[in-house]
Order: C-alpha cells, then structure tokens, then sequence
C-alpha cells in the first residue's frame, strides 16, 4: 500500500474555487471510479495551497485507478480542462509515500 500526497497551488484567487471543485466534482468522481481519497485539506497560512492524499494497493491499482478516471470521456472533455483554469500545474508536488508500521494511515 502507498499514499500519494498532491500538493496544488491555486492561480491568484482561485484556492477557494479550487477547493470547492475538488470537493463537489473532482473527488466525487474519483471515488465513483473507484479511488480512495483519504484527505483533502487547505494551507492554513498558505493562502494559494490545497493539498489532497489518495491511497493505492499497489502499482497496479494504481495504474488501473488512473486509466479509469483520466480516459473517461467526462474528465477529458470537462473536469480536466476546468482545473488548468484554477491551478498552476507547473508548481504541482506529487509525491508517492509508504506507511510506516505504526502509522494510523496503514
């Protein structure tokens, strides 16, 4: 099992809709598809931060989980290009990481 910790920066002003978006559109339909989010947060003194956690089984779950949202036709033709209006990909931290044996999050 790992985590995948995305960290996002909002373009100027737009944390707030990015937030909402991720929590009324995004990750609903991910979890329709069959991803685990296990977090979704907002930097309390980073105004442009939203930060997101997601759990695989492994890589090929992982793999199956990413076919399965980023293929579907609703993604590439709605939800994907929305989010290119709210975030600054550039600045986008993905970052894969492994629960320790007395992690909570195991």
């Amino acid at each position: 099992m790992f985590y995948e910790l995305r960290q996002y920066r909002a373009l100027p002003g737009k944390r707030d809709e990015l937030a909402r978006y991720m929590e009324e559109v995004i990750i609903p339909f991910q979890v329709g598809k069959g991803m685990v989010v296990t977090g979704s947060f907002t930097g309390e003194q980073e105004a442009d931060l939203y930060v997101w956690i997601r759990r695989f089984e492994n890589e090929s779950d992982r793999e199956s989980l990413y076919a399965a949202v980023y293929q579907d036709p609703e993604w590439k033709d709605v939800i994907g290009p929305k989010v290119g209006t709210l975030l600054d990909r550039e600045r986008m931290v993905v970052t894969r990481l492994e629960p320790m044996p007395k992690s909570v999050l195991r």
